[in-house]
């Protein structure tokens, strides 16, 4: 799951298989139930609940999951124990990876991420060692054909983002992109969700300022082995990199 992903992978994780669609479902499940709390049940009051929630409709979770979710969270907040981690570390010619976590167990998790890293013939780092190389930012992602049938072009959505309080509109090829302060992502959201703009994808994301072309077919193989490995594990929530996939 590359928070910072070409469209193309994000239509794809839209189509994907029922084992991929169940991680995704897992992993937003553990992300309500951290949300609830930190802030309780009401989205109303919690406004990281209510980017969750947007989160899970963006990926077609079904309404009736989501609330079944919140209330089996607020009826067990003692078993809570969910800790959001983040890995940092370098694969292959040098291209810089982040590995968001969310775990009830950072034994199995460090080992999961460590063993990715390894095979992938990368190394991890030390807290640091890459983030500098990344921004967060608030993403969403707006299906550009979509758009068009509702009758929204580049300029009339510019117009939107801007007056909602984001910081910039991109135009990609089958895609828009609306980036924001992370303190500013819950209200921009909310205000273009309130203008009917379905959301194909909406989450506070790492950007890299800068990246990574890799020719080397080994060195391709490596970092898809690594990619594959995060991926793999039920622990692993968003990994994001540098890397100029061709």
């Amino acid at each position: 799951m590359s928070g910072h992903s070409k469209y193309s992978n994000i239509k794809a994780k839209k189509e994907k298989n029922d084992a991929a669609k169940g991680k995704i479902f897992t992993i937003i499940g553990h992300e309500i139930a951290l949300a609830v709390k930190q802030g309780g049940a009401d989205p109303a009051s919690n406004s990281k609940l209510k980017d969750v929630i947007a989160k899970a409709k963006a990926n077609n979770m079904p309404n009736d999951t989501i609330q079944n979710g919140i209330k089996r969270a607020a009826g067990a907040l003692d078993t809570v124990n969910f800790e959001e981690l983040q890995y940092e570390g370098y694969g292959v010619n040098g291209v810089a990876i982040i590995v968001k976590v969310l775990t009830d167990n950072k034994n199995r998790s460090a080992a999961d991420v460590r063993s990715a890293f390894t095979k992938g013939k990368g190394s991890l780092g030390s807290q640091g060692s890459v983030s500098f190389l990344f921004e967060e930012k608030g993403q969403i992602i707006l299906d550009k054909e979509e758009m068009e049938d509702l009758g929204h072009d580049a300029e009339a959505l510019m117009d939107m983002a801007i007056m909602a309080g984001a910081e910039d509109l991109l135009e990609r090829d089958d895609y828009y992109e609306i980036l924001t302060d992370p303190g500013e992502f819950s209200s921009v959201r909310e205000k273009l969700e309130q203008e009917n703009l379905p959301m194909a994808e909406a989450d506070v994301v790492m950007i890299p300022g800068n990246t990574v072309s890799v020719t080397d077919e080994e060195a391709v193989k490596n970092l898809r082995k690594t990619l594959d490995l995060l991926d793999a594990s039920d622990d692993v929530q968003n990994v994001y990199t540098n890397w100029e996939e061709e």
